[in-house]
């Protein structure tokens, strides 16, 4: 009697809470349609399940096959902002009605926590917001969240030969997310990365109003450069300062194997890549390739650098500091900076640059996991041997190792909210993918089975880990909960010694915990 009576209960509170969920989705959708512009009606923006482009409106930014799902229950709604009061409605509603919402630039999120839930929410996305304005004159640039790397390096080209911006290399990486997680690319040696450029920002806080780098104060400035801004608002645009970059740079990519002796190269390379100039970066990209004979594997390392200045310049550094790589002449190509931007987004040398400008609109064609680790002492050979013995047993799998030094040594961690500065050799990205849902399980197995093997070479107590290489391995809350104690298990891996500032910031601005995802920042008291 006792067990029906409490099963009872169970179902009458089960049924409740649907109700509730129900008549808050109604509501939401209501208090959009009610708050909505003549001017700029939301209307225009708001996918649901019944619109004939739901799917597709769904799927164009989803990278990740692994995370995709269209058909989400879950998942009310997709508001693809087309208007700032598109953003500020939305995080109003949403509020009011206690629905959580994702927010997505343009999908490169690792793990989809900007597109999946297993609560109710609504993806809001910000691929429509691009616009981007560059300054000459001041060396600055404002750039809306949604626009690419790709459309913001185009656009500083096209307004000046000599100036750069500090960020990825993948064109397709949309602004928003990139930069407010640290944005690491080929500069990092001589300018850091993209926080440390960053002097203004447009957000729209929990309250649904939008707020710049004076009336949002120098805590959450700090916050959201390297803290992820989806944990404390949604990022509108960046203002930057652009860097000052040579009229010719070179460039140049050389592959060597195992039976090339390419052990004894890349040892040599931990211990000089992070003293070299730092107008020279110069990174390492273990991986799996054909062997001598047709059924066999081996493991290769494409050498590839970029050098702020001529090829003779570049040679002579080379030539000195790393002889074992055997460069030549031939291998290095002269190029201005925009046109080194296609070489590291793996296009051919002579790609034309308006390739930058595509935005991929298919499904995602791969399922993919990636992680991330940082190293402070060289990995010994026999430490690679048996990375490399446990890189064979995948089908496609490779390592970026990416050189740290220069200037980042010179930056506090406490700077901005991204905390991996001095004392790093380099950083690796562990990235495998494959076509097959069947083999999803066993690729992540061998993933994880990869990361137990490096664990002796890296950084420890904590692990270290990138949050723009999204890793829900790490440690993650579940959607719609918030556990300090979780939280601190993957906070101290992204943000080190910055977390606790994070989360008194995250207090101040955002005490009701509203913006929150998986692997979100709390506010210190949640519990």
């Amino acid at each position: 009697m006792k067990v029906g009576f409490a099963l009872f209960l169970v179902l009458l509170v089960s049924v409740s809470e649907a109700k509730i969920t129900k008549q808050n989705i109604g509501n939401f959708l209501r208090c959009l349609r009610s708050r909505t512009s003549p001017l700029n009606p939301i209307t225009e923006a708001l996918y649901n399940h019944d619109n004939s482009t739901f799917v597709s409106t769904y799927v164009s930014y989803t990278k990740n096959k692994r995370c995709s799902n269209p058909n989400d229950t879950n998942l009310i709604a997709i508001v693809a902002a087309k208007h700032e009061s598109h953003v500020q409605e939305t995080v109003v509603c949403a509020k009011s009605n206690e629905i959580q919402i994702r927010i997505r630039s343009v999908g490169h999120d690792y793990e989809g926590l900007s597109y999946i839930s297993s609560v109710p929410f609504v993806i809001l996305d910000m691929h429509n917001l691009r616009s981007i304005t560059i300054d000459v004159s001041n060396k600055k640039a404002w750039v809306q969240a949604g626009a690419t790397l790709g459309e913001l390096y185009t656009k500083i080209a096209e307004a000046s030969k000599t100036l750069a911006f500090a960020a990825g290399v993948c064109p397709t990486v949309g602004a928003g997310g990139h930069i407010s997680g640290g944005g690491y690319g080929n500069l990092i040696r001589k300018y850091g990365i993209s926080v440390d450029h960053v002097v203004d920002a447009q957000l729209v806080d929990a309250n649904g109003k939008i707020l710049n780098r004076a009336s949002m104060g120098e805590d959450l400035f700090w916050a959201i450069r390297g803290g992820g801004g989806a944990s404390f608002g949604v990022i509108l645009s960046w203002k930057i300062n652009l860097v000052e970059v040579p009229e010719t740079l070179t460039v140049f990519k050389v592959n060597k194997t195992l039976e090339q002796g390419v052990n004894d190269v890349l040892y040599k390379w931990q211990l000089v890549s992070s003293k070299l100039p730092r107008e020279l970066f110069l990174s390492a990209m273990p991986q799996i390739t054909k062997g001598a004979k047709s059924d066999e594997k081996t493991i290769a390392v494409a050498f590839s650098a970029q050098y702020l200045g001529s090829a003779e310049k570049l040679m002579a550094i080379i030539s000195k500091s790393l002889p074992e790589l055997g460069l030549k002449r031939e291998d290095c190509n002269e190029m201005s900076w925009i046109n080194t931007t296609t070489f590291w987004a793996d296009f051919p040398v002579g790609t034309p640059t308006s390739v930058l400008l595509k935005r991929p609109l298919e499904p995602p064609g791969a399922f993919f996991k990636s992680k991330s680790d940082y190293v402070k002492k060289p990995i010994p050979k026999e430490g690679m041997e048996k990375i490399w013995k446990m890189m064979l047993k995948f089908n496609n799998v490779w390592m970026q190792w990416n050189p740290y030094g220069g200037v980042m040594d010179k930056i506090p961690a406490n700077a901005t909210a991204f905390p991996h500065r001095k004392g790093n050799l380099f950083k690796i990205q562990y990235f495998s993918f494959w076509n097959d849902a069947n083999v999803t399980d066993a690729n992540l197995g061998s993933m994880k089975e990869l990361y137990d093997v490096t664990e002796p070479y890296v950084s420890s107590n904590p692990r270290e880990a990138f949050l723009n290489y999204r890793d829900i391995d790490i440690g993650s809350n579940l959607s719609g909960e918030t556990n300090t104690e979780e939280a601190e298990i993957y906070g101290s891996k992204y943000f080190l010694g910055n977390l606790k500032r994070l989360m008194d910031v995250k207090a101040k601005y955002d005490p009701e915990n509203f913006f929150r995802y998986e692997q979100s920042i709390p506010p210190l008291r949640a519990m």
